[in-house]
């Protein structure tokens, strides 16, 4: 039955993903019903402080992006990139892993690929090189950043082994970031320069190439109200860190005679509304214009497809729980290795972060993967450059006005390939050597 049980289970993720978006999460309601109704078994219990950390969360980033401080983010990191054009390959990937990093959300990264575009046509440079690893990394950001939908799900995840918040940060920050530098080196070294490529210059000749108009961003042309709604913003995710990093500074209970301290759940769910609300007060915010916001809305199609996959997921994997360790746990065991390519065979064909973690992390702690080695495969969910289908490489692609950044004849000789996999597998690779000392 199980074999059954996880078919039907990929089955759905594989329809799902087809359309992707909100119906990702919806089949998980029918797989619900097949594995519940049709097959008996027990339903697991939904992820709902997963969920509503995930809530919290967008609910304070799209507050933000109302004040205009999403906006005053971009402003900001376009203003930088402009100021260093020929290190653009390196700055353009560094700032927005920084941006995605603090804002727990991919978004920044749409608004500045246009910047990055423009910025290395000026300056003489492919804008593939920059575009490519550009897209890379604010994918890794996100599974670093402490208020991100794919960290929360690690938290719950990992709650049992008493690896927090910081614990995770520990490996995956400095793992996430190194390998996006490695995969700007590489990046750095795609192609020709646009003044030494015949094909680019043929299709300036043809008049295929329209010409440079370089956007000026006005000096003071974002509100007092969008700077001070980052601040806030920020403070909150500070206030997160430090309270994973010294939970001593919150709130001690005693539950059945033993001290206990405020769960990381419940404290980056109190910060978080806490942050939205402060935001709309100070920056009088029209409550109004926040669910009309696309942070907003690309999150909480995210809450529903996590609740799907993750609810239908962990009733397969509780179900069978005692089968899978006696007939597969050994193989694992003997080789963990091969764990990392199934986390990177799904997340290729359902392209989410999130519902990635939700489906196969669970199952890599079921089969007795070690928990340093399974922090460190966490990266592995970043596989969807395998196919360029995810919104944020076909942008990249159409901004691109030089048509360096493509995607080949054979579909998999693009130009995100080879640097997504040099990240990934350079975050990979450190982020084992770093959780064999930090992770105990």
């Amino acid at each position: 039955m199980f074999f059954l049980e996880i078919a039907i289970l990929f089955l759905l993720l594989l329809i799902g993903a087809r359309r992707g978006g909100l119906f990702l999460g919806m089949v998980g309601g029918v797989g619900m019903v097949l594995l519940v109704f049709g097959l008996h078994l027990k339903p697991a219990n939904p992820p709902i402080n997963v969920i509503l950390i995930i809530a919290s969360v967008i609910t304070a980033a799209a507050t933000m992006q109302t004040a205009g401080g999403m906006d005053y983010m971009v402003g900001l990191s376009a203003k930088i990139l402009r100021k260093n054009p020929k290190y653009i390959t390196f700055l353009a990937p560094i700032v927005v892993y920084i941006f995605c990093f603090l804002s727990g959300t991919g978004y920044v990264a749409f608004s500045l690929l246009p910047v990055i575009a423009e910025v290395a046509r000026e300056s003489n440079i492919r804008p593939e090189r920059p575009l490519s690893i550009t897209a890379c990394a604010s994918q890794q950001a996100v599974i670093a950043s402490p208020i991100s939908a794919a960290t929360a799900l690690m938290i719950g995840i990992f709650a049992p082994f008493d690896i927090g918040l910081i614990d995770i940060m520990k490996v995956c920050v400095p793992a996430t970031f190194i390998g996006v530098l490695i995969g700007a080196l590489y990046a750095s070294r795609m192609g020709k320069d646009l003044d030494k490529d015949s094909e680019y210059l043929a299709r300036v000749a043809n008049g295929e190439v329209p010409p440079v108009v370089k956007s000026v961003l006005a000096e003071g042309a974002f509100p007092k109200k969008a700077k001070i709604s980052v601040l806030i913003f920020l403070l909150g995710a500070l206030a997160i860190v430090l309270l994973g990093t010294f939970p001593t500074l919150g709130p001690t209970f005693v539950v059945d005679g033993k001290i206990k301290t405020l769960a990381m759940a419940d404290a980056i769910e109190i910060i978080m509304l806490s942050v939205a609300t402060i935001i709309v007060l100070l920056c009088k915010v029209n409550v109004g214009k926040i669910v009309n916001e696309s942070v907003f809305k690309s999150g909480m199609t995210g809450i529903i497809v996590v609740f799907g996959v993750a609810w239908m997921s962990d009733t397969v994997v509780s179900a069978n729980s005692a089968f899978i360790k006696s007939s597969i746990m050994a193989i694992v065991t003997m080789h963990p290795w091969m764990f990392l390519f199934a986390v990177c065979a799904v997340d290729v064909l359902i392209a989410s972060q999130s519902v990635t973690t939700a489906a196969m992390m669970p199952l890599g702690v079921l089969l007795g993967v070690p928990v340093p080695l399974l922090l460190a495969m966490y990266p592995a969910v970043n596989s969807h450059f395998f196919l360029p289908t995810s919104t944020i490489y076909v942008t990249s692609v159409a901004l691109d006005t030089t048509k360096t950044t493509k995607i080949g004849k054979y579909v998999l000789n693009h130009s995100f390939m080879k640097p997504g996999f040099v990240t990934m597998a350079s975050a990979i690779i450190v982020g084992m050597l770093i959780a064999q000392v930090v992770i105990k």
